[in-house]
């Protein structure tokens, strides 16, 4: 399975805060990259005064644009003052192409393999006595495929799955549940899939294990 980042936007934030009525001025840099090569790169910086950005530059664009009163008025003066606008120009080169490889080998390059966990939970209301469920733990980047297979077959219905859930450092988690009938001489299996992994990774389910081996089995063939 091939998974990529298309767009990857880059943000730094400097931020100035004062006086007692709580005023707050920021200028946030975007280092928006495309692909390795650098093609497409855009650097963008906006300027926002309590929130509203009244400000921007856009490199793609070659100017600053004002989206207020103030901002329309800061931008004709900016844009008309060369030594200003070449040096705002500048900062594509400087900033975002100069620290691209350090971006992409520390970030945008950064894989983690999912911890999974298979087991049986009870199951709601429904027409099927049972339910399994796939969890994947601690995943980076984001984009992840959980399926279902039956005797390897995979299984669309009676499936329903999480988005991927942020864990609010960097990683995330999913969570997938089958309802189903068991059937006796059934293998049923969790695939996932994943850029991390060299190859999909398929966990069987097998009732007869205590579940804390079953979660043994699962999270240490993640780490083949």
């Amino acid at each position: 399975m091939s998974m990529s980042i298309f767009c990857v936007s880059l943000t730094l934030v400097l931020s100035i805060f004062s006086g007692t009525d709580g005023y707050f001025e920021q200028v946030v840099r975007q280092c928006r990259y495309s692909s390795k090569d650098l093609q497409g790169i855009e650097l963008i910086d906006s300027y926002v005064f309590n929130k509203a950005e009244y400000i921007r530059f856009n490199s793609t664009v070659g100017k600053f644009v004002g989206y207020t009163e103030l901002g329309v008025k800061n931008a004709e003066a900016w844009n008309s003052d060369a030594a200003v606008l070449a040096v705002e120009r500048g900062e594509l080169e400087r900033y975002c192409k100069h620290n691209a490889d350090l971006h992409y080998s520390t970030i945008l390059d950064k894989t983690v393999e999912p911890h999974v966990r298979l087991s049986s939970v009870a199951p709601p209301s429904g027409r099927h006595p049972a339910m399994l469920m796939c969890s994947a733990y601690d995943f980076y980047p984001k984009p992840i495929r959980v399926t279902w297979l039956r005797d390897g077959r995979e299984v669309k219905s009676d499936v329903t799955s999480t988005e991927e859930l942020a864990n609010g450092d960097w990683y995330y988690q999913i969570h997938s549940h089958l309802e189903y009938t068991p059937r006796s001489g059934e293998k049923i299996s969790c695939m996932v899939e994943h850029i991390s992994l060299t190859e999909p990774m398929v966990y069987h389910w097998d009732p007869s294990l205590p579940e804390a081996e079953r979660n043994k089995i699962a999270i240490g063939a993640s780490g083949l």
